[in-house]
């Protein structure tokens, strides 16, 4: 009574979770091959993320350079009234009110930049992973555990 119509289509290989083979790959004939074609892989992808990096840093760049000129423009004209009002109101010149300001400015920028040391993560956590997985299977490739372990 069991046809094979009863019981349905086959599951494909790839439902299964056996590796299906790649129609342009073959496999390499010794490890020369194997450690070639893995370097070119590695590569590769550190060409991918180092063309994503740039378009990434580029893109912030720009957005970061445009919202710099903006606010020296708009600090600028606040600092000329700012300065013109304390002179007014304290009865100084403006002269020493704007020294005194540029003294200001420079204190805090000594400052900001003794805190601007860099606290980004490491670049190319991708490659950097596989490249530990490749060195676990060269040590492995050039050591094979014997048939006992």
């Amino acid at each position: 009574m069991n046809s094979s119509s009863d019981i349905g289509p086959s599951p494909s290989p790839a439902s299964t979770g056996a590796p299906v083979p790649d129609a342009g790959f073959q496999r390499p004939a010794n490890w020369r091959e194997a450690l070639m074609a893995l370097v070119d892989s590695r590569v590769s992808l550190i060409q991918l993320e180092s063309k994503e990096l740039g378009k990434e840093v580029a893109r912030r760049s720009i957005f970061i350079g445009a919202a710099c000129v903006s606010a020296v423009i708009t600090w600028g004209l606040l600092l000329i009234g700012l300065i013109s009002l304390i002179a007014e109101l304290g009865g100084w010149p403006w002269n020493r009110v704007a020294l005194a300001a540029a003294a200001l400015h420079l204190l805090l920028a000594f400052v900001f930049f003794r805190l601007s040391k860099s606290s980004g993560g490491s670049a190319f956590p991708i490659t950097r992973n596989e490249f530990q997985k490749d060195r676990a299977w060269i040590e492995n490739f050039h050591h094979p555990r014997k048939s006992g372990d």
